[in-house]
Formats: structure tokens, sequence, C-alpha cells
């Protein structure tokens, strides 16, 4: 959809964006241990294949992450875009009550319950109140933007959430029991490239 805002208008909203700062990983706040976080299909902080974006087939790209600390009852997944000109970041996916022990997911596997395969998950609302993957699709003459996949490993006592919910909703269940968190970054643009500076968070280890 936003493929359709013209050039122009994409790049006088150039310094409209909702900010690292603005990211789950960041407003929880807390002292937890790090997840190594990776994707056999990009690297940290490199462009996403325009396979997993709207101008391309738009399936969500295969994860990978590190083993959680003992005591890890489930695996949060929530992708944001940190550069969406909004005051929020725009939720690209929630997977939520991902198996402790998934340790990944494939290509295309957020989906809508009931399709794909994502290691008996409830899948989550994302911006648009949809189930399932919201492909990247930034303003022409936005620059670049960086989308921030954060796999959260979650200890015992969480609240229920329900099968479908939101951003809102996770970030409170998860507050305060968050055992572990882990960060990748990829980004993507349309048309002209302009950089954002630095991430401001430390890359995975």
């Amino acid at each position: 959809m936003l493929e359709h805002i013209p050039a122009w208008l994409g790049h006088a909203m150039s310094g409209l964006r909702a900010g690292i700062d603005k990211l789950a990983i960041v407003q929880l706040g807390e002292n937890f241990e790090t997840l190594t976080l990776t994707s056999p299909a990009f690297a940290h902080e490199s462009r996403l294949p325009p396979r997993f974006t709207a101008d391309g087939e738009g399936v969500s790209p295969p994860l990978v992450w590190s083993e959680p600390p003992a005591g890890t009852e489930r695996m949060v997944l929530i992708v944001e875009d940190a550069d969406a000109p909004a005051p929020q970041p725009l939720v690209h996916a929630i997977i939520w009550g991902l198996e402790a022990d998934a340790g990944h997911l494939a290509e295309g596997a957020i989906a809508a319950d009931g399709e794909g395969d994502a290691h008996g998950r409830d899948v989550g609302r994302n911006s648009y109140l949809r189930e399932g993957w919201l492909p990247p699709d930034p303003p022409s003459g936005h620059g670049e933007h960086r989308y921030a996949f954060q796999v959260f490993a979650i200890g015992v006592g969480a609240g229920d959430v329900g099968a479908t919910p939101g951003r809102s909703a996770v970030i409170e269940a998860i507050t305060g029991h968050v055992l572990a968190a882990g960060l990748l970054i990829g980004t993507y643009s349309r048309e002209e490239e302009a950089p954002v500076g630095p991430v401001g968070l430390a890359s995975p280890a």
C-alpha cells in the first residue's frame, strides 16, 4: 500500500520516524541475557532481499537463535519497523508462545494460524490488525528503514494474552518475565537510499 505514496511525499516525511528507542527490546528496559539471533538470508544491519518485502513474494525470512537460558517457558518474536513515519514502530509480526526449544523459524513460517509451520505458536496481530507477516513496504523517497527482529525468552508467570494478541498486550504480559533477548536488524528502502545513522544498540554477540 505504501508503495503508492509519491516519492516527493516520502521525502518530505523523511524526518518523521518512530525511532529505535521505541522498539520493544528497548522499552522493556530489563537486564537480561543475550540471545544470538541470525538469518541465513541476510546479515545484521544489511539489506533485506526483496523476496521478503512487498516488492517480492512477501514471505517472512528464516530466523535462527541460540539456546535460551534454563527456566525458559516460551519464546516470543516481535518484528517492528523503527523508521515508520509514525509515533510508534510499525508492527510487522508477532508470534506468541513459540516452543522453548524451537530454535528457528523456517522461511514463510510467520503466517496466519493454521498456515505455515511455526512450531506450535499463536500468531498475533500486526499493525494492519491481521495475523501473519506484514511485508516491509516503506514509502518511496523516505530512505532506509530498519526492521528489528526481536526474540525473547520468557520465564514462568507471564500472563495469558489469548490466541491473537496485539503488541501492547504482549509487552504487558512479558514485562518482568524476560530471561534473554536477541536482536537482528534488516534494512530496506525504495528508490533513493538515505542513511539513518547508527542503530544505537549493540550488535548481537
